[in-house]
């Protein structure tokens, strides 16, 4: 079955229902879903940041705060 779409001429809120199902779909079978190997070093270098003290972790919250903050 082939489906087209043209996204050009979908609103906003329909192109995130798809991106829903599609997101819903795909995570019906994880197992088929492989990240790429940059993801995992990019995480590697994360955890070591973390572990090191050069980073730190904030909750969402405070993160969404800081953002808002930002861009005004």
């Amino acid at each position: 079955m082939s489906t087209t779409i043209d996204l050009k001429e979908m609103t906003t809120p329909d192109k995130l229902r798809l991106m829903e199902a599609l997101w819903q779909n795909l995570s019906t079978s994880p197992s088929e879903v492989t990240s790429p190997e940059w993801h995992g070093e990019v995480l590697a270098e994360r955890d070591r940041l973390l572990d090191s003290g050069e980073e730190t972790v904030i909750d969402w919250e405070t993160a969404k705060q800081q953002l808002r903050e930002e861009l005004q």
